[in-house]
């Protein structure tokens, strides 16, 4: 039985698919394995994940992102294949085949780059993560995450 968030949580999705008719990102195979393993990096928990909860972040992000300009959609993409490639250069071998300590160290290049344009990528890149990742409602309640749609006049 569903909980009253989790009600709530799909009334909100609906309204918002109603306004917002979502575009598929649809990323390639080659660039979900890249995500998942980004994804795995940023929040070590989801290793954990099964195929079907896989797709539901998957959902999540890119219904987030089919909202929004084709342009930052390419540009995610094009993040995505430089964050499977540029580890390369250091390492000799892409992001997905770099265990888990060098993937986070490559990422942490990433996150403290010199150029603004790269860090403001990852940053965006890690809040999909985390956008994914703890907005699935059973994730949301592992960590105690009790948002109302009606905010602060909730708790009163």
């Amino acid at each position: 039985m569903k909980s009253k968030i989790e009600n709530r949580q799909s009334a909100i999705k609906e309204a918002w698919k109603q306004h917002f008719p979502a575009r598929s990102l649809t990323l390639p195979p080659p660039l979900r394995k890249v995500f998942r393993a980004v994804v795995c990096t940023v929040v070590p928990q989801a290793v954990n994940l099964d195929e079907p909860r896989w797709v539901e972040l998957e959902r999540a992000v890119e219904e987030t992102l089919g909202v929004r300009p084709r342009n930052l959609q390419r540009q995610i993409r094009l993040l995505l294949q430089g964050v499977q490639w540029l580890p390369v250069l250091g390492y000799g071998r892409t992001f997905t085949s770099l265990d888990a300590a060098r993937r986070a160290r490559f990422l942490s290049t990433l996150e403290y780059h010199p150029v603004q344009l790269i860090r403001k990528g990852f940053f965006g890149l890690r809040t999909l993560a985390f956008l994914g990742y703890y907005g699935r409602p059973e994730a949301a309640r592992a960590i105690g995450y009790a948002a109302d749609p009606r905010g602060w006049e909730a708790l009163r």
